[in-house]
């Protein structure tokens, strides 16, 4: 085992990876040379040449077109691209040709192209460099979508998803790469408590896709999050003094609804969390599948925490983000529905 933080894991992932299938490889802007904008492939040209950690022009559509013809072909590429903001150039060839292949091939065809992009804010990017596009890849049938909250499970998932025969994107929330970002000292206080850094196996191992995690035990409220917000709500819960139960949802598709309604069902209350705006973001599925599934034991109505209904305003970061007060907020609206 080993500390790590989440982009330490990812390339750890990619590295097991590569050196245990030949057929893996890397595609992207700035992925070779300089190892990524991040960091994330920080190190792997050097050691498995350029002929598999490949440096691509600014051509998402370009990216991901390659990446799907590599995988028809027998490869397994992993494409980067390089903020999740900048995926929409190449949106058509995941809808088009990478999630309907196999459909309209009748399994004679398969792309199993891994699409790694960091999503959400924390850099103060603005809109152009912050958004969390989730909700529209899930949408999108013939595709995987995850966001890990953590380093030890970004390097499993990863894993995982690379060695999945189905495509998947998979989101990196870039607030917690490094660690807790501590903003301005001007502005709100660090919004979680833990700290995303974490024991990670340094070898081989996976976690696998469609699984939801309990990452706190709790009896009178469960929050259902992802990606970042996971930190959010275990500092908001324990700020209050509400014995919450907060899930990590990890694959945002496919869904583990068996652990949040189990959970639903033991508390009676549900409050849904994520970064993205509020209107159709994925916190409304969510609630629509509890609502179905544990109507008859629902305490109180389901209660969202998200993003505003507006693009990502580059000066008002720390306000758009639903932060420990707003979490905190919204948990004592659940407390006192009836």
């Amino acid at each position: 085992m080993a500390q790590m933080n989440m982009i330490e894991a990812i390339r750890s992932g990619l590295d097991v990876v590569m050196d245990k299938d030949p057929g893996v490889v890397i595609l992207g802007e700035d992925v070779g040379y300089f190892g990524g904008v991040f960091r994330c492939t920080d190190g792997l040209q050097r050691k498995y040449g350029e002929h598999r950690v490949i440096d691509a022009p600014i051509a998402e559509g370009g990216i991901i077109g390659a990446a799907i013809g590599m995988g028809v072909n027998g490869l397994r590429p992993v494409a980067e691209i390089q903020f999740a903001d900048y995926i929409y150039p190449g949106f058509d060839q995941v809808v088009s040709e990478l999630a309907r292949l196999r459909y309209r091939s009748a399994g004679e065809f398969f792309s199993p192209v891994t699409i790694r992009t960091p999503c959400g804010g924390g850099i103060r990017g603005g809109q152009t460099h912050s958004q969390s596009p989730e909700a529209i890849f899930a949408h999108i049938s013939g595709i995987k979508t995850v966001m890990p909250s953590n380093p030890y499970d970004a390097k499993g998932m990863l894993i995982s998803a690379i060695e999945s025969d189905d495509p998947v994107v998979f989101f990196e929330p870039k607030r917690i790469y490094n660690g807790p970002f501590d903003g301005d000292p001007d502005k709100p206080a660090v919004p979680w408590t833990s700290h995303p850094k974490g024991e990670v196996p340094e070898g081989y191992y996976t976690v696998p896709l469609g699984s939801a995690e309990v990452v706190q035990s709790g009896e009178e409220l469960t929050i259902v999050t992802y990606g970042t917000l996971v930190h959010v709500a275990q500092a908001a819960a324990e700020a209050t003094g509400v014995d919450a139960e907060v899930i990590d949802v990890r694959s945002i598709f496919p869904l583990d609804t068996g652990t949040l309604s189990d959970s639903v069902r033991k508390t009676g209350r549900c409050l849904v969390a994520h970064e993205a705006t509020r209107f159709a973001g994925y916190g409304a599925e969510l609630a629509a599948r509890i609502q179905k599934d544990c109507f008859y034991h629902l305490e109180a109505p389901i209660g969202r925490v998200a993003g505003w209904d507006t693009p990502y305003p580059h000066a008002f970061e720390w306000q758009y983000f639903p932060g420990k007060k707003r979490m905190m907020a919204g948990i004592r609206k659940m407390m006192e529905e009836a």
